[in-house]
């Protein structure tokens, strides 16, 4: 059989996924599992393509100190007991800079080209990385695909593209690329199916977990999005600020005294719904906390979300859905209620029963809008492009190589 192999690395945890490649091109996701604790409590769980377990096992942590070890293992066990050697991988990769518009096969210029962006996505990149240098050491025949989080994005126009600074500066890179783009386009792909209407039209869809943006889709392309440069813009998110006056980050410097790696760090791992709230960064923990600060969080987060919405609605030149999707928007009842509320201007008018029981359509009949939660599939979307650069070139026998 057939099957490529979807990763996504963190710095604590390895997300993998197997596909089997069906006739006509079609994949069936097989296998889902993770590596987690790494560095600290590791465990390997994953589970069969009924949700049936097939794997949930501690480990020394000595035996796994980093993510290329996490991916090992994760190899071992795929290749020893499952007897499934992947034909190719496919990698989540958040940063693409300027030069990468789609996915891309690997190889060592590609990665020296995308290293430059570690201090652009410092929570991602350097993870994502690991593991394609590992495998291209130890697996050099072994296909390997990248996958980026802004490709999606690049089809926006240049006013929509540009920061207002010295062009030189766009030149180098410096612009508003977006983010969730894998997302995004899994979205845009599956509305055709699920809201054929609207696939075409104006539509909103807000990306929300631990990491949240929005973005305006036009025609099924990305016109907008909350995030720019760097995955720190735009909405609150679990660690991260989003939107902040530039002058903020200067009196952190002149003011405060700290370094460039110390605002950073700051930005990066000690604002959003942590920072606000002071208790913690995971949404749950915080809808029904009765902390005063735990409720401004979530207040706040709900109310930039409608802000960004009246944005990319005039970007879009009006709207005809809106979309929630991820973590928070696929799970959370009290929070959609709470973002439609602010939508009200919009004629978005919420079916609570619907949205409770987290049905497709949550709008009732005479919202002007209708409003939807479709959940994601980032993986799905990295297996499709790894298989589909696979079907146009040369393949010398990848499927021979083993991940390990």
């Amino acid at each position: 059989m057939d099957t490529i192999l979807v990763v996504n690395a963190g710095s604590s945890s390895v997300k993998f996924q197997i596909f089997s490649v069906e006739g006509e091109g079609r994949l069936q996701r097989q296998i889902k599992g993770q590596v987690d604790g790494i560095g600290s409590r590791p465990r390997l769980r994953a589970s069969g393509a009924n949700g049936d377990s097939l794997a949930d096992r501690a480990y020394p942590i000595e035996s796994m100190p980093d993510v290329p070890a996490a991916l090992a293992t994760a190899g071992d066990w795929l290749r020893n007991e499952l007897r499934i050697n992947p034909m190719a991988v496919g990698h989540r990769v958040v940063h693409g800079g300027p030069d990468h518009d789609r996915p891309v096969l690997i190889d060592h210029g590609v990665v020296s080209r995308l290293e430059r962006f570690i201090a652009l996505a410092p929570l991602h990149q350097p993870h994502n990385l690991a593991p394609i240098r590992s495998l291209l050491t130890n697996f050099p025949a072994l296909p390997q695909v990248a996958c980026f989080d802004t490709a999606f994005h690049r089809t926006h126009d240049a006013v929509a593209d540009h920061y207002a600074i010295p062009h030189q500066l766009y030149t180098e890179g410096v612009r508003r690329y977006g983010f969730h783009g894998l997302s995004y386009e899994y979205i845009a792909k599956a509305l055709p199916q699920i809201a054929p209407d609207i696939a075409k039209g104006r539509v909103i869809v807000a990306h929300l977990g631990s990491g949240a943006s929005m973005c305006a889709l036009k025609q099924g392309r990305s016109a907008e999005s909350t995030m720019g440069f760097t995955a720190l813009d735009g909405l609150s998110m679990g660690t991260r600020p989003g939107q902040i006056d530039p002058g903020v980050v200067l009196y952190l410097i002149s003011e405060k005294g700290m370094s460039a790696p110390n605002v950073q760090d700051f930005l990066y791992r000690d604002c959003g719904l942590k920072g606000l709230s002071g208790i913690s960064n995971d949404m749950r923990e915080l809808e029904g906390n009765a902390d005063p600060r735990a409720k401004l969080a979530v207040d706040y987060f709900v109310y930039r979300i409608g802000l960004n919405a009246g944005m990319l609605a005039a970007a879009l030149q009006g709207v005809d859905a809106f979309v929630f999707t991820a973590g928070i928007g696929e799970n959370s009842a009290r929070i959609r209620a709470s973002i439609v509320n602010q939508l009200g201007w919009l004629g978005v008018v919420l079916d609570p029963a619907e949205n409770s029981r987290h049905a497709r359509l949550i709008s009732r009949a005479d919202s002007r809008i209708p409003v939807y939660v479709v959940p994601t599939d980032e993986e799905l979307m990295i297996a499709q492009h790894t298989l589909s650069l696979l079907l146009n070139r040369p393949m010398p026998n990848p499927r021979h190589e083993r991940v390990s």
